[in-house]
């Protein structure tokens, strides 16, 4: 009799071993298993939660088809103890191992509000907005010029939560007098700026930061990735350029810079620059004066004057031959690009053409045929604004 019942506890031993291992690689396969999640969402994981906690809420969402065997997976894989608080954007079908590690490996937020602080060449705005996730297109919430208008209360009420992300996003052209002054306007940034940084020395770009960074580590961060820029733009410079050095692309990038708005003219600019110094003229070109006058220290805000073209600064490009001795703004990537590859063309003159290009030319005539009409549609405009003034 005891070897029967032995034999039956063995059997129930044997066939619960193979149900529990069964039971196993089924959490396993489930655990990796594409996700019934049918859009991507954005999951906000509220400091001190739980992952119990957050596996029902990932199962309510559609996100997971069980919590027990999320929250059991996550224990498995050790992940449990190391849940990040913040808004974490979880994708379409992501299985569960995906979402644990998305959830768990840290790092700034990934979808949820964002607070931008645009600096840019004319004014500066801080721009509130969220990620919508059915998109994955950001939706603006609130728009104000900190120097100008009312703080609204989307701001207040984003800025007092934990998980919202800051991002500072600098404009093309832009000097570094602008930049630091800009960087006052930060809320979320720390300390004060020793000095300003040299100009076109830091790359306009969008950068994530987060509250209590200082502005001398954000500054430092923009001076890297400007050398970086700088470096792999001349290394990969065209041949016969008349520039002796990577600073003297980093001027010329820089007036490229300040020439253009049209991203598809950039490299023509450029060729019209590299020709005049190919052939030994001056550059006589308008943002080298203005630069004269501001020092980088602000908008003109008016046309130049004949006395102020005429004028001798180191920047005057009308009386100076070559390249100026500095850069007279911080130009990006695609400015240290068409500086050191400009196109191959005949073209040594350009003139605004009113649409917001410019119109080029190979002799003085065609540039003079140019220029008229230029004359003709800024009289057409003024005379426009006057009426409409009336």
């Amino acid at each position: 009799m005891w070897r029967h019942i032995t034999s039956n506890v063995l059997t129930f031993l044997v066939v619960a071993v193979f149900l529990l291992g069964g039971v196993i690689l089924w959490g396993q396969s489930s655990y990796n298993a594409v996700g019934p999640l049918k859009e991507q969402i954005c999951l906000q994981v509220p400091g001190g939660s739980s992952m119990r906690r957050i596996a029902q809420d990932l199962e309510k969402e559609g996100a997971v088809s069980s919590a027990s065997v999320f929250r059991i997976g996550a224990d498995y894989t050790d992940k449990s103890s190391q849940l990040k608080a913040g808004s974490w954007l979880i994708p379409q079908g992501a299985s569960m191992a995906e979402i644990a590690d998305i959830i768990t490996r840290g790092g700034a937020s990934t979808c949820g509000t964002e607070v931008v602080y645009r600096i840019g060449v004319t004014r500066s705005q801080i721009q509130v907005r969220e990620l919508d996730p059915a998109t994955n297109r950001f939706v603006e919430k609130a728009e104000f010029n900190p120097a100008e208008d009312a703080v609204p209360t989307e701001f207040r009420e984003v800025r007092a939560k934990a998980d919202t992300r800051y991002r500072v996003a600098i404009a093309e052209g832009v000097t570094s007098w602008q930049i630091v002054e800009g960087l006052k306007a930060v809320d979320v940034l720390e300390g004060e700026v020793a000095e300003i940084p040299p100009e076109g020395s830091l790359a306009p770009d969008s950068y994530e930061v987060a509250a209590g960074d200082t502005r001398e580590a954000l500054l430092e961060r923009m001076r890297r990735a400007q050398d970086t820029l700088l470096a792999q733009a001349w290394q990969n410079r065209a041949d016969g350029l008349p520039l002796a050095d990577p600073y003297e692309a980093l001027i010329l990038a820089s007036i490229i810079e300040k020439e253009t708005g049209v991203a598809e003219e950039r490299g023509q600019v450029a060729s019209v620059f590299v020709n005049r110094l190919n052939q030994g003229m001056r550059l006589q070109t308008d943002p080298t004066v203005i630069y004269g006058v501001t020092k980088g220290q602000g908008v003109l805000g008016r046309g130049l004057r004949q006395s102020e073209l005429r004028a001798e600064t180191p920047w005057n490009t009308y009386v100076i031959d070559g390249l100026p001795p500095t850069p007279i703004a911080n130009p990006g990537r695609a400015s240290l690009e068409a500086a050191v590859n400009p196109d191959q063309t005949p073209y040594i003159f350009f003139v605004a053409d009113g649409t917001g290009g410019h119109a080029f030319a190979v002799t003085l005539d065609e540039h003079n045929a140019n220029v008229a009409r230029w004359r003709e549609i800024e009289a057409e405009r003024a005379a426009q604004e006057a009426e409409e003034n009336q």
